[in-house]
C-alpha cells in the first residue's frame, strides 16, 4: 500500500507543476496582449486633445523702423543666391508677437522667438525653429514648433515638438498658411495648431 502512495504523489505533483506553468504562461500571454492594445490606441488618438488658431506678425527691420521692426538679419545672402531669384543662406531672428486675431496691434499671447533661413537655391522656401513663450492669463508656458516653410504651397505643417508649463511635452502639428503679406518687411501667419499629446 506504501509502494502505491509513493507512485501516484509524484504525477499527482507534476500535474499540478504543468498546470501552474500553463497558468503563469496564459498570464504573461494575457498581459503583453493587453500591453499592446493599449500602446496602439494612444499612438491612433483621432482628435486633438487641445487646438487653438493664432496669428504670427514679423516686421523685418528695413534701417529706419527700428522702433517696430520684430526681426532683423542676421547672415546675409550667399553667393549662390546671386546667381537665382532667391535669399539662400540669409537667416533672419525674430522676436514676433502672437496674437489670437489677425490684428498687429491686438494684445499678444506670446512671442515667437527664433529663426528662419532660407535654404532653397532657386526660390523662398525657409526653414523655421522658434518658441512661442506664453505669458497671459489664459496660456503660461512654451511651445516649440519647427518645419520647412514651402512658401508657394497655400498651407505647410510644421511639427511641435515640446513644451512646458500649460504645454508640458506636447506634440502635434501647427498649420500655417500666409494671412497677409506686404513687401519683403511684414508678414502674418494664421497658424492652426492641433495637439494630439497632451499632459
Amino acid at each position: 500500500m506504501t509502494t502505491i502512495i509513493k507512485l501516484l504523489v509524484p504525477k499527482t505533483n507534476q500535474k499540478m507543476n504543468n498546470l501552474v506553468m500553463i497558468t503563469k504562461l496564459f498570464l504573461i500571454f494575457l498581459l503583453t496582449i493587453i500591453s499592446c492594445s493599449s500602446s496602439v490606441k494612444s499612438l491612433k488618438r483621432n482628435k486633438p486633445c487641445n487646438q487653438m488658431v493664432l496669428y504670427y506678425h514679423d516686421i523685418l527691420f528695413n534701417g529706419t523702423n527700428q522702433a517696430n521692426a520684430t526681426s532683423a538679419v542676421t547672415a546675409n545672402d550667399t553667393a549662390l543666391a546671386l546667381l537665382s531669384d532667391g535669399h539662400f543662406g540669409r537667416m533672419i531672428v525674430f522676436d514676433d508677437p502672437v496674437t489670437k486675431d489677425n490684428h498687429l496691434l491686438s494684445e499678444p499671447v506670446a512671442r515667437a522667438q527664433g529663426f528662419y533661413f532660407y535654404n532653397k537655391k532657386d526660390g523662398y522656401d525657409a526653414w523655421f525653429a522658434f518658441t512661442m513663450v506664453f505669458n497671459s492669463t489664459e496660456h503660461k508656458g512654451t511651445m516649440t514648433i519647427m518645419g520647412a516653410d514651402i512658401m508657394l504651397a497655400k498651407t505647410r505643417d510644421f511639427s511641435v515638438v515640446s513644451g512646458t508649463g500649460d504645454y508640458l511635452m506636447a506634440k502635434g502639428i501647427c498649420t500655417v498658411s500666409t494671412d497677409e503679406r506686404q513687401g519683403d518687411y511684414y508678414f502674418r501667419l494664421k497658424m492652426d495648431i492641433k495637439l494630439y499629446e497632451c499632459y
